[in-house]
């Protein structure tokens, strides 16, 4: 079954990132046909330096490439390297509904965080919409807050299959409801726009800066602690097993371990679990054209479907 999943290069990619999206896509490469494409389009709404833009998408390719991705799996591309998608976005623009938009709460949600109004952060659920439908994808990956996006996808297909002929498959959501919500440093969900995230890639010493910054309560080294309200707990449980969980949550409730000391624990399996794949990054930085090639590549194998999707758009609506 074919599966669409997308991320933007609009910042280093943290652990959050990694719990929250990148593993459960890398885990459906082993069952699915899967597209994965950098969103650089979308990134362009708050992305405003070139060389910025230029090194977060670089950055997500090494990223992922070094946590997993198979390029032989998985048809891996960068958004900008198929402009066939920006056309299909013009075409399903003309049968969007303008209510359809405005009721879409993240145009809300990101004028509030300050995120300056324009035309492409109105409309960036008909270019998310194209991303999909382009690749003719069953399936989607997405969270209970994007459910809303995927809805607006599957209205605007049907419109345009009813309005002019049937060209787009109606995709359907693959609610990721038992991903676990990775808190940030500060207990809130991690994500870049509250600075509070750990990065996957950082140096040594920034992951263990972060770490040690991790919020907790005023108990006492002598107090015992509860492991099911503690920030450090909860994400030590992304990395360990069962019995390192056990071991851990047992020094909690006994008490005469610090928090300080927690932290540290949680340093070494951060260390355990991403030093191979840093190892894999470092050897992905020093030949770029190879990653270069692999994004060429995807981009290739992807427009094998979305020039199709595109023609018969095109034909649908009397351009061909």
């Amino acid at each position: 079954m074919r599966v669409l999943s997308g991320i933007q290069p609009s910042g280093k990619l943290h652990i959050g990132n990694y719990f929250g999206m990148m593993k459960p896509a890398l885990a459906l490469q082993q069952k699915h046909q899967v597209y994965l494409f950098i969103a650089n389009y979308h990134a362009l709404t708050t992305v405003h330096d070139a060389n910025i833009m230029r090194q977060g998408t670089l950055d997500v390719a090494l990223d992922f490439l070094a946590c997993g991705l198979d390029p032989h799996k998985t048809v891996f591309y960068r958004q900008s390297d198929v402009p066939e998608i920006t056309e299909l976005t013009w075409l399903l623009s003309v049968t969007t509904p303008m209510g359809l938009l405005e009721r879409c709460h993240s145009y809300k949600d990101k004028l509030a965080k300050g995120i300056a109004a324009s035309h492409a952060l109105f409309s960036y659920p008909v270019l998310m919409t194209a991303d999909i439908l382009a690749v003719q994808s069953a399936i989607v990956p997405v969270g209970m807050d994007q459910k809303q996006h995927l809805e607006v996808a599957r209205d605007v297909a049907l419109k345009f299959n009813n309005q002019y002929k049937k060209v787009f498959k109606i995709p359907e959501p693959m609610i990721q409801e038992e991903v676990a919500v990775v808190p940030g440093i500060d207990g809130q969900k991690m994500s870049k726009s509250y600075d509070n995230t750990i990065e996957i890639f950082g140096s040594k010493k920034q992951t263990r800066k972060a770490i040690m910054r991790i919020v907790t309560d005023s108990k006492t080294l002598e107090e015992p602690k509860d492991p099911d309200n503690c920030n450090i707990f909860a994400l030590y449980k992304l990395f360990a097993n069962s019995e390192e969980c056990k071991k851990l949550e047992s020094h909690y409730r006994t008490g005469g371990m610090g928090y300080g000391d927690a932290k540290k624990e949680l340093v070494t399996k951060f260390e355990e679990h991403f030093a191979p794949m840093r190892t894999r990054r470092e050897e992905l930085a020093n030949n770029i054209n190879h990653v270069e090639s692999i994004l060429q590549d995807g981009a290739a194998r992807a427009k094998k479907v979305i020039i199709p999707t595109l023609t018969a758009a095109r034909s649908a609506v009397g351009l061909e």
